[in-house]
């Protein structure tokens, strides 16, 4: 069980998703003034579902050894950037399979140590950067997630469903195309590395170790 430290304007209505989980949940305001008397927890959730600018200054604030996950409305995600601080983003409606794993993820990641290096890439979470070879590579979001979630569990396969529910969320409508059309600009945008991403007929996808 996770302590989850929600900062928010609202009264209620955010994500009603973990009321039906087993965390335990405190809620905070959105201000300055709670981050700096915010108790010790696993996940901070910052709500911006609201107002877009005040949740990107309490990112900013919060951005450190705990995982800052963004709460939004659809319309808010075209305004997020690695700039924000943010671990991670949900929609405010997300269900509670989705923010369970979301929280899992946060808490795993926030206790690696340095970039992933592998094959010739290295993916900092952190700064949501990827390189190639020393350089920098312009990933979008979801390019930058799904690069990261492959490289995270080399050689193992993951089929189209999976990958749509760990990367863009149970809630997810899109379908499995959305997986092979990220995965071509991935390719793309990886050039003489490409390889990296491998396919696996009629199952899925995997990472391709260098010395595999």
């Amino acid at each position: 069980m996770a302590h989850v430290v929600i900062f928010t304007r609202r009264d209620r209505g955010v994500l009603p998703g973990l009321e039906l989980l087993e965390h335990r949940v405190t809620i905070l305001p959105g201000t300055a003034e709670a981050v700096a008397h915010a108790p010790e927890a696993d996940v901070f959730v910052v709500d911006g579902a609201t107002e877009l600018a005040a949740a990107k200054a309490l990112c900013r604030l919060l951005e450190g050894d705990v995982p800052v996950l963004l709460g939004l409305t659809e319309g808010g995600f075209a305004a997020i950037t690695a700039e924000w601080g943010a671990s991670d983003i949900v929609l405010d409606s997300a269900g509670p399979a989705e923010l369970e794993a979301r929280i899992r993820l946060a808490i795993t990641r926030s206790r690696r140590s340095g970039p992933i290096v592998a094959s010739g890439l290295s993916i900092d979470e952190t700064s949501y950067q990827a390189k190639v070879d020393g350089r920098p590579i312009d990933l979008t979001y979801k390019e930058f997630e799904l690069l990261r979630f492959l490289a995270s569990h080399p050689a193992r396969v993951f089929t189209r469903e999976q990958l749509l529910s760990e990367v863009w969320g149970y809630d997810y409508f899109g379908g499995t195309r959305t997986v092979d059309v990220h995965v071509r600009r991935l390719r793309a945008k990886l050039g003489d590395l490409e390889t990296v991403i491998g396919t696996v007929r009629g199952v899925g996808y995997r990472f391709e170790l260098a010395d595999s």
